[in-house]
């Protein structure tokens, strides 16, 4: 089995973290949301994943050398939106027959996959959309269905007041080649052009995903991400070696360095050749990328630090990102939801 996942946006929402690598490859619990979800994929059988890739394509390289699934990328030259980009990585990649799945690279869910494909086999559906409620539906696709599951409408973002139900598009398909086969070559959106016509012929299914789902494409959004991976609020395990400490746990890379006296809140997660120094308090929901480093005495929580980021000495961080090698420095006392940007000292 092969599946696609489209990973060519551009993060706009989540600048200045998307500068230098795209949504898809930023950290989730120290984690690549992109390898998540290929672990994820691997699960339930896919052994070939494309990569539909456009923004910064050369960051998806080194999954090139995964063995299970193999991974393939194919870079579109202008955005094609999404239906035209599930078209033309699927016909790049020598095409794909039989049934197959379809993922957005921006949604973190631990959606029974398993369960998807067979309740969309039981159907005989073109295609199945996973669904989950929402507060409000009107930034997503709004999917009322029959009794039977059959997608009724298919509807794009309408007004909050006119939604007919609050069950979405949760960014998760399952497909035929049959699906394919009416996707226009060219500029193309699968959520206006492609899935309004589907509904119409009768061919289009929802499933309710019943999990974990969360949109982290906004920075608040991917704060609270990583928070929710450390509270278990997503069933995925947490990277590392689990240790106690104190009140804590801390999952720990085999080359991070965890001063004994260091005080544990919640759960934290630390990453290859991360520091924290004598004296210090982190947690709940920490986690320190490659070579992050927190100094004597300071106090981190609900707190995310990309690669290189640093604490110094005595400051106080409460739920903001760090960038790659930004920096809080010595003393300072940073307001809640703040974002270091890469390479700049606050």
């Amino acid at each position: 089995m092969k599946a696609l996942i489209l990973v060519g946006g551009e993060g706009t929402r989540l600048r200045p973290l998307t500068y230098e690598r795209p949504k898809p490859m930023l950290p989730i619990a120290a984690v690549p949301f992109v390898e998540r979800t290929l672990r994820r994929l691997h699960d339930v059988g896919c052994e070939e994943v494309v990569l539909s890739a456009c923004y910064r394509s050369e960051a998806f390289d080194r999954l090139t050398e995964h063995t299970a699934p193999r991974v393939r990328i194919v870079v579109e030259e202008e955005p094609l939106g999404t239906g035209g980009a599930i078209r033309y990585a699927t016909e790049a990649a020598g095409g794909f027959d039989g049934t197959f799945f379809v993922l957005n690279g921006d949604v973190l869910t631990d959606v029974d996959l398993a369960m998807v494909l067979e309740r969309h086999r039981d159907t005989g559906a073109e295609a199945t959309i996973v669904l989950t409620p929402v507060e409000d539906p009107s930034r997503f696709g709004v999917v009322p269905t029959d009794p039977a599951g059959r997608v009724i409408r298919f509807i794009e973002k309408p007004p909050r007041d006119e939604a007919p139900t609050n069950m979405i598009n949760a960014g998760t398909y399952v497909c035929e080649q049959a699906m394919l086969e009416g996707i226009p070559a060219g500029v193309c959106s699968v959520e206006r052009d492609v899935f309004p016509r589907m509904a119409e012929s009768g061919v289009l299914y929802g499933c309710p995903g019943e999990s974990y789902w969360l949109d982290f494409g906004t920075l608040p959004t991917y704060l609270q991400a990583n928070i929710d991976c450390l509270e278990g609020r997503l069933h995925e395990p947490l990277p590392g070696i689990r240790r106690s400490v104190g009140g804590g746990h801390v999952w720990m890379d085999e080359t991070a360095q965890l001063a004994a006296d260091v005080d544990v809140v919640g759960n934290v997660v630390m990453s290859s050749g991360s520091v924290v120094e004598s004296g210090a308090r982190i947690g709940p929901s920490g986690v320190l990328g490659p070579k992050s480093h927190i100094g004597t005495g300071a106090v981190v929580s609900e707190t995310v630090l990309l690669d290189a980021a640093v604490v110094e000495r005595d400051a106080r961080v409460h739920r903001a990102i760090v960038g790659d090698r930004g920096c809080v420095c010595a003393g300072r006392r940073l307001p809640a939801d703040s974002v270091v940007p890469p390479d700049q000292s606050i």
